[in-house]
């Protein structure tokens, strides 16, 4: 029996996001595995992974909110925005030179929908090519600038000065798209000082948050998939919280088909239908120019 559902996994630091799935088509013994969204290999924490008929899912899982943890190193910048890159600039920040009034002043500056440039070290394409090619061959091009929405936007420790450094510890709850490198670099430019992300690791992927997740080591200590598959996220369970629609015999033998949906609520754009058995039949979403409901996926068939 083929595998379903979307797995927690809490990504270890050193591998990439196709590395853990090509562990886990292993681990499953299933070719249909998929992530959510790429974590960069030195960044921990959720990540979720989609099996067999749940890949359907996954650009879904990936445009839902996300929340971090992160460390910011005011002091120096660097190629890649974070603690791995070569330096690029030093301006160095002496003992008491930056408050923590400061910091939580600038946070809030940068709350809300907020302008941002991709680092080169992205995945982000220009012309067909991703920005890393470019960075690594050395060639310049014009980085798209796109905007963000952040939520939240948190100091969680007190300041540590260190070596020409201040550095502390920040939660961040954003859309999808955030880059938390850039952010820490953008903190720095507004406190005037060269800057770059130190640590960062991901707490929740929409709903599913870092106290739901299983590592691989935990994974690889079963001896079968059946037991693996415990710690697996049913299908229902991952889409529980999204808008929801539930439609009638008769509408629901049309969803079936394909059907497109009128009297959607207002306040909908992508939801599930359901059955009146409560079970999800598709995703749909709201088409603007005939205010009807479009199907995206459907959840009942292969």
């Amino acid at each position: 029996m083929e595998p379903i559902g979307v797995l927690p996994l809490d990504k270890p630091a050193g591998m990439t996001s196709h590395d853990c799935v090509f562990k886990l088509r292993r681990l499953f013994q299933t070719k249909k595995v998929g992530h959510t969204g790429t974590l960069d290999p030195e960044v921990t924490g959720v990540l979720p992974i989609c099996l067999g008929r749940a890949t359907k899912l996954a650009r879904f899982i990936t445009d839902e909110g996300k929340r971090y943890v992160a460390e910011v190193t005011l002091g120096f910048s660097t190629t890649t925005e974070d603690a791995h890159g070569e330096t690029v600039e030093t301006t160095g920040v002496m003992q008491g030179a930056v408050t923590e009034a400061q910091i939580d002043l600038v946070l809030g500056q940068l709350t809300g929908q907020i302008e941002q440039t991709p680092p080169y070290y992205s995945a982000v394409k220009v012309n067909g090519r991703k920005l890393y090619e470019y960075a690594r061959k050395g060639i310049e091009v014009e980085r798209p600038t796109r905007i963000v929405e952040i939520h939240e936007l948190k100091r969680t420790s007190p300041l540590t000065f260190d070596h020409n450094t201040c550095r502390f510890h920040m939660e961040i709850a954003c859309g999808k798209g955030t880059y938390i490198r850039t952010l820490a670099v953008q903190i720095g430019e507004l406190l005037g000082y060269a800057a770059h992300m130190s640590h960062l690791r991901r707490t929740a992927s929409g709903a599913i948050e870092e106290g739901d997740t299983v590592t691989l080591a935990m994974l690889e200590g079963c001896e079968t998939v059946e037991e693996r598959m415990a710690y697996v996220l049913p299908i229902e369970q991952v889409i529980q919280k999204w808008p929801r629609m539930t439609v009638d015999a008769e509408t629901a033998a049309r969803v079936l088909n394909g059907a497109k949906l009128a009297s959607i609520p207002d306040e909908f754009e992508l939801f599930t239908v359901y059955n009146e058995e409560d079970v999800p039949l598709a995703i749909y979403r709201r088409d603007p120019e005939i205010n009807m409901g479009r199907v995206e996926v459907m959840l009942q068939i292969d």
